[in-house]
Order: C-alpha cells, then structure tokens, then sequence
C-alpha cells in the first residue's frame, strides 16, 4: 500500500545509509548499536581491549555484555583499531565518558579529515566543564562530530523491542540545503531497522546536558526510592529535574523544547523508573543504607551519575544556573551529607513558582518541622 505525505507536511528526503561504520567499544551498549547497524544491513566492525569477548563475538555470535542475544552473523570484531576505521564512512565512539578523551585520541591517527563521528557517552568531562563531543572535538578537530542519545537499555535494544533515540550534529548550511546529505541523516538511516527509529537534531547542547544530567536525577529518585518513599516522591524529583535540566541547557545555548524529546524526559523518564539503570540501583542502595563501597556486591561498577554529580554541578556554578536536586546528589555522594538531612533540607527549600516566568519566592512555613520529620523518616 503506498502512503501519502499528510498534506502540509514536507515531502520525504531519500537519505544515503554509511555503507560501513566502525563502532568503538565493545561494552554493553556500543555492541547493542553494532547490532544494530549490522542488522540495518550496514557493515559494521565493532572493537574493543577484551580479547576474550571478541573472542566471543567473533566465534560464536554472543558476548557476556548481553545474555540471551544472539550477534548477526556479519558483526566483526576487532582489537586493532586501524583496522575498524579503514574503510569506515562514520565511526561510534561508545566508552565510557572518563575515557572519551584517550579514545578520540586515537582515533585521530588513522581517519582522514571529514570522517563523521558521534559520540554515545553521556557526562561532562570533570577537569574541563566540557561536553563529551567538545573533548571529542579537541581531539578531532577535523571531522563532524555528533552523538547518539536516548531512552535505551543496551539489552532491550539488542533484543529487538521498539527502541527511540536521537542522532545529533551540528547543521551547516549545505547541510540546510541538503539535509538528506548530512551526518545526523544519513547516520539515523544507518541505524534504523524494523525496531529502533532514529530522530534528528541540530541542538547537540541540549541533547547531551539532557544525557548528563538525567544520570543524577536517577540517583536522586534511586536513594529515595530506596528511603522507602514511592511515586509522588519520584514524579516530583522527575518533574523538577526536567526543569533542572532545561535551564542549564538555555544557559549553555541549547533549547528547552529539545529538553522534553527523547534525550530529555525520555531518558530521564527511563532512568529513573527502572534499576536496570545503574544509576537509579546505586540511588536505591545507597537509600537503603547501604555503604556506596558495599554496593553491588562491593564490585567497582562504573556509575555515570557519580562522577556527572560533581561535574554537572560546577558546570552549573559556572554559569549561575541553581540545581538544587542535583547539589543535594553531589552533597551526599562527595561532601558527606547525611542523606535523610539532605533531602529534607530539599524539600523545605522557599516555596517557588511554576512557571519560573513569575519569578516568586516565599518562605517555607513548616521549614524545621519539615525537615525533622523527613530527615527521621528517612534515617
């Protein structure tokens, strides 16, 4: 059956798939968008340090990062990263956000000027208050850099449930003109199959503040829901950590409509509903009492959220932008708070406005009451 362009609406570009794409790193989540882009027909080389699981890979189309996924047969994976990028018309960078920086790093030896790269780590580089496709851009500087973010769980997307996300680059004119030519277009056809859709931006600010900042909202939501407090509490942290998020993003240049796509509330939505998210489990141990050297079974696991606290936070000084859910995160994880006194101390904050055009501010009338009694309930 042929479908007709609703009336009124654009008429649709024919976009050019890369016919190769090399994806770097061969954790949960870039191995779930090799998948994905191998499944999209596009050829995909997938590296990563492990020998064992690319091992694995390789021999027998499954790797310990995603139980119960069986890898298409055409996915290759690699340790010699020259060998993923010969060839290439794009490249993944999907490390973690510490080690975006020593990656893009070597890359840079061997793509040509041009390359587009997009960057799949969420967070703001500690040292330097930067975005993780800024640190890219530092090393790459000759090539278009973009990211990939959205509401995903690695395991769902590799499985094949119906999976969103966004494909963000900068636009140049020719871009304008020719927008089925540019990098976020032709990388969104590139991953896209009968299961993940991939929408496309220009706002890379607010793309990646939304991916940064979602982490430590989670860990807000984790600890109390681990408190033992329940839904209203969630929505709430939710809601104002939305607003948190759209008002660093205006501040650094993004917009706050791209805030409530889905690298905005989506994720954030995701993040802070499910402890498959690491972050949202660290929040609900700790919540529980438990020390942060006792969580997960005492074993080091890598929590974005952790680090993005502190990060997230100056970034937000910097500029003069108040975040006071993501502060009482930091305050715990890093300064000492005890976690029942700040989160009460949260919630008997001066009464504001919503909308924050009215600009209103009164105080608290239960103030100490109210962080008496939180601060016992959650002790």
């Amino acid at each position: 059956m042929k479908h007709e362009p609703v009336s009124g609406a654009p008429l649709p570009f024919n976009a050019r798939p890369f016919a190769r794409v090399a994806v770097l790193g061969a954790g949960s989540w870039g191995t779930a968008l090799a998948v994905t882009l191998a499944r999209a027909g596009v050829e995909t080389r997938l590296w990563g340090r492990d020998p064992a699981v690319l091992r694995e890979i390789n021999a027998g189309n499954s790797t310990p990062h995603l139980p119960g996924v069986t890898l298409p047969a055409s996915l290759r994976a690699v340790k010699d990263m020259e060998g993923a990028l010969t060839g290439a018309e794009a490249a993944l960078i999907v490390v973690p956000s510490r080690s975006v920086r020593s990656v893009a790093r070597q890359v840079a030896e061997y793509v040509p000027d041009g390359l587009p790269i997009a960057v799949c780590a969420k967070g703001i580089e500690a040292e330097t208050g930067l975005l993780m496709t800024q640190v890219a851009e530092e090393e790459l500087g000759k090539c278009p850099i973009g990211c990939v973010s959205g509401p995903t769980f690695a395991v769902e997307t590799a499985l094949g449930h119906p999976t969103a996300a966004t494909v963000a680059f900068p636009f140049s004119y020719a871009d304008r003109l020719r927008p089925q030519d540019s990098p976020a277009a032709r990388l969104a056809v590139s991953l896209t199959t009968e299961s993940f859709r991939a929408y496309v931006s220009d706002d890379l600010v607010a793309v990646e503040i939304g991916g940064a900042v979602k982490n430590v909202i989670a860990i807000a939501c984790g600890m109390m829901t681990g408190a033992g407090f329940a839904e209203n509490t969630r929505a709430a942290l939710i809601t104002r950590g939305l607003d948190e998020m759209k008002t660093l993003a205006e501040a650094l240049g993004g917009r706050r409509e791209t805030v409530t796509g889905l690298s905005g509330i989506g994720d954030l939505s995701l993040t802070c509903s499910s402890p498959t998210s690491r972050n949202m489990s660290l929040g609900q141990q700790l919540g529980q009492g438990l020390a942060r050297a006792a969580c997960f079974d005492g074993k080091p696991v890598v929590v974005e959220g952790e680090v993005n606290a502190r990060s997230v936070t100056d970034l937000a000084r910097s500029v003069g932008v108040s975040m006071p859910i993501c502060e009482t995160v930091r305050a715990i994880l890093h300064d000492g708070a005890d976690l029942g006194q700040a989160f009460a101390a949260l919630w008997a904050r001066p009464i504001e406005a919503e909308p924050r055009a009215m600009d209103l501010s009164f105080d608290h009338p239960a103030t100490d009451q109210a962080i008496a009694t939180l601060a016992e309930r959650i002790s």
